[in-house]
């Protein structure tokens, strides 16, 4: 994924949280009037600037509103009593489209009904958002996680093992990685099912993830390991060492929770890039397979009805562009109020 880009290293909570405090300290008035300097920490420094961005918030509603959503697709078709793979083949006409205005837009289907098919495009977006956002969530996860080990390990062992796993990563970043997913993924199929047999649904769904997870941890890796480099010759590591402590408690309870913002940037930056190559894969028709509702696959199947309905294409399509519009704007803003140098 070497056309995918991130953010330079970002300070951890432990830099500059002496000066952080100083600078953002409110004055409180005490019981004899006079105003005292309280300090905050860099955690609460961190929210006090995000819950003042602006954008922050814009966003972070978007993304709430999605998640709630999604997660109540059930309660959705529950209460309208409409399942995503309904065909309601009698509202269409002989030319397999929708009865009626705007693409069969009507009381019972808000959204309308999908060309040919006849299914309910709401209960298809619906259940699309909570397919697209949970392959994007796991990915991130299954990402993060080979990352920060991998990161962890190298930066503190140093030596050949630091050697053998920059080589590594050179090695993934050169791996186009939207080829070789057009290209993984059915050879993995072919091996798994045979021609008459269909894959399964959840098995496309776990391929994806462990593609996307497998081919993306390397930008992690990097950052942990810089950030791991930067920080186990400081005071507090010494003083464990020190104090006798083994090396995973020093890795994983010194020098792991301080690098736990720029490991959190990560993750929120890769969730909006897992749902445009999801889409993207989809759109070629190498995503989620049939019946499971997604995203991509509605834009895929939207491309022979763009003139005669357009509002089949521009539902998921604006869809997909708010959620990654919003988890980049919330990335950024979320990376910015991390930074204790930064001026938000």
């Amino acid at each position: 994924m070497s056309d995918m880009s991130h953010p330079p290293s970002l300070a951890t909570p432990g830099d500059s949280s002496a000066s952080a405090i100083a600078v953002d300290a409110d004055p409180t008035p005490s019981a004899d009037g006079r105003r005292e300097i309280v300090g905050r920490s860099p955690n609460q420094l961190a929210w006090l600037r995000l819950k003042r961005d602006r954008t922050a918030r814009l966003s972070a509603l978007t993304l709430l509103v999605a998640a709630v959503v999604a997660l109540g697709a059930p309660l959705l078709g529950w209460l309208t009593g409409i399942d995503p793979t309904d065909k309601f083949v009698d509202r269409l006409n002989d030319f397999g489209m929708p009865i009626g205005y705007a693409g069969g837009i009507n009381a019972e289907h808000w959204l309308g009904l999908e060309p040919g098919s006849g299914r309910d495009i709401l209960l298809q977006l619906v259940y699309g958002l909570r397919t697209s956002l949970f392959i994007a969530f796991a990915s991130a996860l299954v990402a993060s996680l080979i990352g920060v080990m991998v990161g962890v390990l190298a930066g503190w062992a140093r030596g050949w093992l630091d050697s053998v796993v920059n080589w590594v990563i050179d090695l993934t970043l050169a791996f186009p990685f939207l080829i070789f997913a057009l290209a993984v993924i059915p050879i993995l199929e072919d091996r798994f099912y045979t021609d008459r047999e269909a894959p399964s649904p959840a098995f496309r769904v776990g391929l994806i993830i462990a593609t996307f997870g497998l081919f993306s941890w390397t930008y992690t890796a990097r950052l942990v390991r810089g950030q791991v480099i930067s920080l186990r010759e400081r005071e507090f590591v010494e003083a464990a060492r020190a104090a006798g402590a083994g090396t995973g408690h020093i890795l994983f309870r010194q020098l792991l929770p301080n690098i736990w913002a720029p490991i959190l940037v990560t993750v929120s930056l890769n969730v909006p890039q897992f749902i445009a190559i999801e889409a993207a894969l989809a759109f070629v028709n190498i995503g989620v397979t049939e019946p499971t509702p997604d995203l991509g696959r509605m834009i895929y199947n939207s491309i022979g009805y763009v003139a005669s309905d357009p509002w089949y294409t521009l539902f998921p399509g604006l869809t997909i562009f708010l959620l990654v519009l919003a988890f980049n704007l919330f990335g950024d803003a979320l990376r910015d109020s991390l930074d204790p140098r930064s001026t938000r």
